[in-house]
């Protein structure tokens, strides 16, 4: 899949996105086999917690807190990166950030760079922006080499190429790593290696670093990157400038407030107890590390979000990707059916909010529950989805089918009698039941509806008949 144009919006509707990846088999057992053992890690390590509820009462009090007193602390942030050796910038969108970066590289003289994963430089297509401009960004992350050597799109916030299998990893490494070994095999130790050995050339001769951060202190100005394999630590200390792109969503007022997403995170992510690799950086240090440090703080649509009193809770997001493994509908759609770099649950809420476009995103999920359970910061998805479906409908944007269909209902369940009597009409659905009690295709307008999915036929005896006939047994 080749990169868009817009990384947050790009092919077809949900629905029609979905219906073709439905078609791919070894998606969905991939898919299977990834998700299910990142549940049963994560599962682990969190019951190992006695106080796991009041740590997550914790993320998500000290998240509203950051929401509350944003433009502060960014202030406050701005000066203490300043005060040791760092320089701010603000970027309002994708074009002005990719911009700022674009300028501090071509000021160092040199046509490549390499990269620390990041969403918000996914988000803003900064790898693509750069290639425009003559500047190759060489992606560390081993998942994120996978998807970049195969010219495809990240499926998962934590791990991107989790559409991949081995063998398929094997051929991507073969055809397009160069210096791939030639008798190279699809077992993960040489696949591993193979990676190594073409990115530790990279790190030692590069000049320029990008990089995303987890978390920003605003009592310090301290930056930090959690990962797994050691790249970003090689990204973050070898070369000369390191920039870092920023979402202004990433603060935490202070450095102690660091204890209570170090532990959320890596059992939310991972399924470990701590994550392998923490890095910190202040500012800049004469003799350690990378003598000139850039700070580039994104917009890109967040203070309008953070300006909606329902919607702005889905800023408090940790990008653990918990809500994704437990998802019913992106275990079976993967990441690319949403069109956008924030796949599954989160990024139902997240993306149409960002762009402030008109969405079928919030549409794409059951409503079971499961993400609001696993969020290590306590975001109410269900309700949020619930929410930006309500507006759908109100502006029109549902479709006028959709909009006519829920007057109807409002009109019905608002007065008592109209329930009873279109409940009790309910029971005509009987008919088209099969033996197996299940309507697989109802007439008219409500072919739409059993288009995509079964309902169970009506039961014999209504709730309300049952409850009077009961009351007049008991009575």
């Amino acid at each position: 899949m080749p990169a868009p144009a817009d990384p947050l919006h790009w092919g077809p509707s949900f629905p029609d996105a979905a219906r073709r990846e439905l078609g791919n088999d070894q998606l969905r057992r991939n898919l299977s086999h990834a998700t299910s053992t990142i549940r049963a890690k994560r599962a682990a390590v969190v019951g190992e917690v006695p106080d796991w509820e009041a740590l997550r009462d914790a993320g998500s009090a000290l998240k509203t807190q950051v929401m509350d007193n944003l433009p502060e602390l960014l202030e406050e942030l701005e000066r203490n990166v300043t005060a040791r050796g760092g320089v701010v910038h603000w970027a309002r969108d994708a074009a002005e950030a990719n911009r700022i970066v674009a300028d501090l590289i071509h000021a160092k003289d040199t046509t490549e760079v390499v990269k620390v994963k990041s969403m918000a430089t996914q988000e803003i297509g900064l790898n693509e922006a750069l290639e425009a401009e003559g500047i190759h960004a060489v992606e560390t992350d081993l998942a994120e080499l996978i998807v970049q050597l195969a010219d495809d799109m990240p499926s998962h916030i934590l791990v991107p190429a989790i559409h991949r299998n081995r063998a398929e990893i094997r051929d991507i490494f073969t055809e397009r790593m160069d210096d791939a070994p030639p008798d190279l095999t699809d077992v993960p130790r040489e696949l591993a290696m193979a990676a190594r050995a073409h990115l530790r050339r990279k790190f030692l001769s590069t000049k320029v670093a990008v990089s995303g951060a987890n978390f920003g202190v605003a009592e310090t100005g301290t930056l930090s990157v959690v990962e797994s394999e050691g790249n970003g630590r090689m990204c973050l200390t070898l070369p000369e400038t390191l920039i870092t792109v920023m979402g202004i969503e990433k603060l935490i007022p202070r450095f102690t407030d660091l204890e209570v997403f170090l532990q959320l995170l890596p059992r939310s992510s991972t399924g470990e107890r701590m994550n392998p690799y923490t890095s910190m950086w202040t500012g800049v240090t004469p003799g350690d590390g990378p003598s000139e440090f850039h700070l580039v703080l994104l917009d890109n649509g967040r203070t309008r979000v953070l300006a909606d009193e329902v919607g702005r809770s889905a800023l408090h997001c940790i990008r653990c990707s918990a809500c994704l493994n437990v998802c019913p509908v992106y275990e079976r759609v993967g990441g690319h059916a949403y069109g956008s770099v924030y796949p599954g649950p989160i990024g139902a809420i997240l993306t149409p909010q960002l762009t402030g476009e008109s969405s079928d995103l919030p549409y794409a999920s059951t409503l079971c529950g499961a993400c609001y359970d696993v969020c290590p910061v306590k975001i109410d998805i269900p309700s949020i989805l619930v929410d930006l479906r309500a507006r759908e409908v109100e502006s029109g944007s549902a479709g006028r089918g959709w909009g006519m269909a829920m007057k109807a209902a409002a009109t019905v369940m608002s007065d008592g009698g109209r329930f009873r009597r279109a409940a009790r009409l309910g029971r005509v659905g009987r008919v088209a039941g099969g033996r197996d009690g299940v309507i697989s295709r109802l007439p008219g307008p409500g072919a739409a509806w059993t288009d995509s999915r079964d309902l169970p036929v009506p039961p014999k005896q209504t709730f309300r008949d049952w409850w009077a006939g009961h009351e007049k047994e008991d009575g």
